[in-house]
């Protein structure tokens, strides 16, 4: 290893990185110059091939209202738990702002289905540590109305072999989010020398 090569400054912010809850983020969001520097910083992942497997679509303030009302109103006819119900349309109403990331696979021999999932996730992730990285609060999110098909289709455009690999929400935090616990690197690791 090369020690000029190391980042001290991105590796520190890789081991203290934490999503906001969307709950507390509001306006002020990044405006399109610095959602446009998000977007694009989230898009370089490992992308075999490089088919680009997914697209995104952002929401902004009125567009999630009405994804808000749309979830009510499906919700409702479907006879979804009101709490359930709540939960999902609640997740649009108090964003500021919302990527969805699309996962949209597309015919490859060289990069297999599982490959261009992991690269959607991939996009999840990236777009989160991104506005995290650009001072912006932000957390992935996905429920019911990600999963559920009758309304993702219609909400987030979807072609039929698409679906929603996450909800990117990103604003301007209210609070700092309490510190969770960690995941235990020694009991999920196993060490192979020979």
């Amino acid at each position: 290893m090369n020690p000029a090569q190391r980042n001290e400054e991105a590796l520190r912010f890789l081991l203290t990185r934490r999503s906001r809850p969307p709950k507390t983020l509001h306006a002020p969001v990044p405006d399109r110059a610095g959602l446009n520097e998000i977007l694009t910083a989230g898009l370089r992942v490992p992308d075999h091939g490089k088919i680009e497997p997914w697209r995104l679509v952002v929401f902004e303030r009125a567009a999630l209202d009405r994804l808000a009302r749309e979830a009510d109103v499906y919700a409702t006819a479907q006879g979804i738990d009101p709490g359930t119900a709540a939960k999902g349309a609640s997740q649009f109403a108090q964003s500021p702002l919302c990527i969805a990331v699309i996962a949209s696979p597309k015919p490859s021999e060289k990069a297999p289905e599982i490959e261009q999932m992991l690269s959607a996730g991939c996009v999840c992730l990236s777009l989160v540590n991104a506005a995290l990285a650009a001072g912006w609060g932000a957390a992935w999110l996905t429920g019911w109305v990600a999963h559920d098909r009758g309304f993702a289709a219609k909400a987030f455009g979807l072609a039929p072999d698409e679906w929603v690999a996450g909800l990117i929400h990103i604003g301007t935090q209210s609070a700092e989010p309490p510190e969770r616990p960690r995941p235990d690197v020694a009991a999920l690791t196993t060490w192979v020398a020979e």
